[in-house]
């Protein structure tokens, strides 16, 4: 069963600024139960105002949207179902906790609004706190605590109300990377342990391929692409989410009767097959870690850089006029200025990047 549909959603924001933004333009999506699925996009993408629409904070301009099989939001029949009535968990960026409340009262908060009888109320707060690892905290004040252990109040609030979807706005954000980490295994628990569906909104894309069964790239208040982490890792569909996801290096190339040339070297070939029935600009793109470095074959050039790192050790090499990074176990040894040849296995052809769609996502980010 899908827990949250959303049909043909359009969102539109009026500014003095910009004048009329479409925030979130035909947006079409099916959550199954169960699933944890993730927003994935820069700032200004319109992940968060998606997000909003569903949690009833915003609404529509057009379209309509239904949880657990009920209607909360159609448009075109003013119909619009207030964010208390919705069934939804939600935690945010800011935790949100209230600093005169002890821990236990912040839990039990939506149920004193609820009116829940009290010894319901201890039990499930006590249930929740457990689950979140704040049993025996009750009487502690927020401001006492660490960021991590706030989140979890935030999510301890959250799941006390038992509810069938859980909405997740950048939760993350605010902690340090080692916590940050950990705190995804717990989500992920506490999906497990109450079975809720959740919606998660990041720019993190590795927080979202953790975390995520499924997850959707947007740009532009548009979806760009739908799939598991490894299918939109390894099939990008575009430079855009070639580049969202995960270390990309992108050669510009010419194509000339079949064959492919760096651009700023057309007396060499590249090692690759580019598109059929294509003789213009394009754009060749890697991932540094598959990309072959040896001293046998391939495109010949010259190590410019090389940059000793943690796991990995990192050479820039010039193909054409581009400048690209190769990153290889440190067993693999080149020096600077010796020779090396380059193989491109998996590689990716995209056109030419749209200044016109750079410019209007950084346009965006304004509203």
């Amino acid at each position: 069963m899908d827990q949250v549909v959303l049909r043909n959603v359009r969102k539109d924001f009026t500014t003095k600024l910009l004048g009329t933004v479409t925030a979130v333009e035909n947006f079409n999506l099916n959550v199954a139960e169960g699933e944890c699925f993730s927003f994935l996009g820069p700032s200004g993408c319109g992940k968060t105002t998606t997000l909003r629409m569903i949690a009833g904070f915003e609404d529509l301009s057009d379209g309509e949207i239904e949880l657990c099989g009920k209607p909360v939001s159609i448009k075109a029949k003013n119909l619009y179902v207030p964010p208390e009535k919705r069934d939804l968990g939600m935690v945010f960026q800011a935790f949100a906790v209230w600093p005169h409340m002890n821990i236990f009262d912040n839990v039990a908060f939506p149920l004193n609004v609820r009116k829940v009888p009290r010894a319901e109320m201890k039990e499930r707060v006590e249930k929740a706190l457990k689950h979140c690892s704040l049993d025996g905290m009750e009487k502690e004040y927020p401001g006492n605590l660490s960021g991590g252990q706030q989140q979890r109040i935030a999510l301890a609030r959250a799941i006390v109300t038992n509810p069938k979807v859980m909405l997740l706005d950048e939760p993350l954000s605010n902690l340090d990377p080692k916590l940050r980490e950990s705190m995804r295994f717990e989500i992920k628990k506490l999906q497990k342990e109450f079975g809720f569906t959740i919606i998660f909104v990041t720019h993190d894309q590795s927080e979202a391929m953790a975390i995520s069964e499924r997850m959707l790239v947007m740009d532009m208040g548009r979806q760009v692409q739908i799939g598991t982490p490894t299918e939109l890792y390894n099939k990008p569909n575009s430079r855009f989410v070639h580049k969202f996801l995960g270390q990309s290096t992108f050669t510009n190339c010419v194509i000339e009767n079949g064959k492919a040339y760096a651009k700023g070297n057309l007396q060499q070939l590249l090692p690759v097959d580019p598109p059929k029935g294509c003789d213009h600009e394009m754009i060749l793109a890697t991932r540094p870690n598959q990309i072959d470095i040896n001293k046998e074959s391939g495109y010949e050039s010259v190590v410019e850089n090389r940059i000793f790192l943690t796991d990995y050790t990192e050479y820039q090499v010039k193909v054409g006029d581009t400048l690209v990074q190769v990153q290889t176990p440190h067993r693999v040894e080149f020096s600077v200025g010796e020779k090396c040849f380059l193989r491109f296995p998996n590689a990716m052809w995209y056109p030419m990047e749209d200044e016109a769609a750079e410019a209007e996502r950084n346009r965006r980010q304004l509203v």
